[in-house]
């Protein structure tokens, strides 16, 4: 598939070093636990939109000896992943740079097939779902978690925050993502004739002192930096007086006795027949 046919065209979130932080806080134990106790040792798996392999290497562990591919379309990231295998000592990982909508493996080569945070930012879900249910075994199974953006919270909101939360929804939806594609992930399921499927929801919660300084770092350094609020004010999905409200806001939610966030994020399994 070329780039002009391609349906996964640019990441909306970037690749800043604070995207990549919040990238690597995600693991196996605690982004993927409605998945864990579908594997089991010898399978092969598929983990499609790895990013920086945190998760991979944690599904790789859970099938070992069998073998994960992770396959995303960023170079820098797979460099990444093949770092933290490294480091991990998982030795049953392969990563290759491709298209999740154009993957280069035979039909029915893999078990398991996962995704984190991955549809939400693709633009034709159906043609990837297709491409991944092909690669997968008659009787293998898709797992995915993806955010459900309109149930994400941050208390106290001070009259403003939520509509951080609008404007990357705003901004996610002008590049053709899914905001809340985690409510969603049943109906695309089925939709791609998937069977069985079995939801779940939970929250990430960043509560701990260390945890709202990151998200405060996280709003400051990414979510209110010049690339993205200059695309927001682009696209009508906020005002420069509307930054400022919201960037004044945060720094009072940072020292509240009682602030924390939560991420919600809908988790489906399901089986090709």
């Amino acid at each position: 598939m070329s780039d002009q046919q391609s349906a996964t065209p640019d990441y909306t979130m970037g690749f800043s070093e604070e995207m990549l932080e919040s990238l690597r806080r995600y693991t196996a134990e605690a982004s993927a636990a409605y998945l864990l106790p579908y594997l089991r040792p010898g399978l092969r798996v598929l983990d499609f939109g790895c990013g920086p392999g945190t998760i991979s290497v944690g599904l790789a562990n859970a099938v070992a000896p069998g073998e994960l591919y992770g396959v995303d379309m960023e170079e820098s990231q797979i460099e990444l992943a093949r770092s933290v295998a490294l480091a991990s000592g998982q030795d049953n990982v392969i990563f290759r740079v491709g298209d999740v909508a154009d993957l280069q493996f035979e039909d029915g080569f893999f078990d398991v097939a996962h995704c984190h945070n991955v549809l939400m930012h693709i633009p034709d879900t159906a043609a990837v779902l297709a491409e991944v249910k092909r690669v997968l075994k008659p009787g293998g199974i898709i797992g995915c978690r993806e955010m459900i953006c309109g149930s994400c919270f941050t208390y106290p909101d001070f009259g403003v925050i939520r509509q951080a939360w609008d404007m990357f929804e705003d901004l996610l939806a002008a590049d053709d993502g899914h905001p809340q594609m985690g409510r969603e992930l049943k109906t695309h399921f089925h939709e791609a004739g998937f069977t069985n499927v079995h939801m779940t929801s939970s929250i990430d919660v960043y509560s701990a002192p260390a945890d709202v300084d990151f998200i405060h770092g996280f709003a400051n350094t990414w979510f209110l930096s010049p690339e993205i609020t200059e695309a927001a004010i682009k696209y009508g999905a906020a005002t420069e007086a509307l930054i400022d409200a919201i960037r004044d806001a945060y720094d009072s939610w940072r020292v509240h006795p009682g602030a924390w966030c939560g991420l919600a994020f809908g988790e489906a399994v399901a089986g090709k027949p």
